[in-house]
């Protein structure tokens, strides 16, 4: 999916950045780099005010909330209920991005609007957080697919070439082939860059983004460094026992494959010895092509799934469709990218998502 940032949000923050001296007034003093773990470090900020924290999506704002505690206003820019990989900033959230103390994201690739972002409040006193640093992040699925069918079409580009000869028909059907090819490779590269983000579906990556935003808190209110820590060693104590729950849990399953329609769960799958079998790539708009729908289908009935999992925040056609051409149900693994009305609804939190997730995996694995 191609993220943008509309000329003017970029005019409206440029225009914000003059007006006010290119600085914000609650973080006037204070700068930013960047130490050997990725976290932001930056002077102390005035000790009168709180931090005002701004964060991408739902799971950056849980860890940073259980971080900061009361000691700053955490907001996260992008609503509840929406897919993140649909959102940009407008202009009036660029307003709110450079009027914040600090920016807080996941990285490795999942907001691709950041890197816009980050130009557009260069030389600003804006702290920037980016929470994977550092961590061991994974390739994603979806550059073999696009690099696949970007093969295909330059195949059947050479196939028109070569038909030139016996009609121009022949030649535009290889070169419309071509475009296609090109199309599906151009697609890929306004995703994830071929990386997957989803690392806060491991509770022990959840951990290591946790400790960044701890270390980025505590540089820039340094007079709170023991309140963060306090507030971080008591959240990691939970993150810890989530962790345990998951290694006691899917350690004796029957089965350690599980299809899902977003592949969402590598990181997740790979912590626990199991092994993730997406009907589409990392974006969950990705549509599976008839080829790997079939595969899909295939696997199924050949290891006897019964359960294929779909997500929260966009259309389970995919799955209800393989579910009904196999006689198996369609359940939910959530991966956690927003908060439903109903999850609200009933209070969950990430910790309590998890745990639904967990279930969810051992009554699959199990049956």
């Amino acid at each position: 999916m191609k993220f943008r940032i509309h000329h003017l949000a970029i005019l409206s923050l440029s225009a914000l950045l003059i007006a006010a001296g290119c600085g914000n007034n609650n973080a006037s003093n204070s700068s930013t780099t960047t130490n050997a773990s990725g976290a932001a470090e930056a002077t102390a900020l005035p000790e009168s005010s709180k931090l005002n924290i701004k964060v991408s999506f739902y799971p950056i704002y849980e860890f940073t909330k259980n971080v900061a505690g009361d000691l700053a206003d955490v907001e996260a820019l992008i609503p509840a209920g929406i897919e993140p990989h649909d959102w940009e900033p407008t202009a009036q959230d660029m307003a709110e991005i450079s009027d914040a103390d600090m920016l807080i994201y996941n990285g490795a690739g999942m907001e691709g609007w950041v890197d816009q972002v980050l130009e557009s409040v260069s030389g600003t006193p804006l702290i920037t957080v980016e929470a994977s640093k550092g961590l061991d992040i994974m390739e994603g699925t979806e550059e073999e697919e696009a690099d696949h069918h970007h093969e295909e079409g330059e195949h059947a580009h050479e196939d028109g070439e070569h038909a030139h000869e016996e009609g121009e028909h022949a030649h535009e059907e290889g070169e419309h082939a071509h475009e296609e090819g090109e199309h599906a490779h151009e697609e890929h590269s306004h995703d994830h860059g071929g990386l997957d983000p989803h690392v806060w579906l491991n509770p022990t990556l959840a951990i290591q983004e946790v400790r960044n935003i701890e270390a980025a808190l505590a540089a820039a209110a340094p007079e709170h460094a023991e309140d963060f820590k306090t507030n971080a060693e008591a959240y990691v104590a939970k993150l810890e026992q989530l962790d345990q729950e998951f290694k006691d849990g899917l350690k004796d399953t029957k089965r350690k494959d599980f299809i899902t329609q977003h592949a969402a769960f590598g990181y997740l799958a790979k912590q626990y010895g199991l092994t993730q079998v997406p009907i589409a790539g990392l974006s969950p708009e990705q549509e599976p092509s008839a080829a790997n729908m079939s595969k899909i289908v295939e696997f199924a009935k050949e290891h006897k799934v019964k359960t294929i999992f779909f997500e929260t925040l966009v259309s389970s056609s995919v799955a209800d469709t393989i579910a009904k051409e196999i006689g198996a149900k369609a359940a939910v693994l959530n991966p956690i990218e927003g908060l439903t009305e109903e999850d609200r609804s009933q209070n969950l939190d990430y910790l309590g998502i998890m745990r639904q997730n967990l279930e969810a995996l051992k009554s699959a694995l199990n049956e």
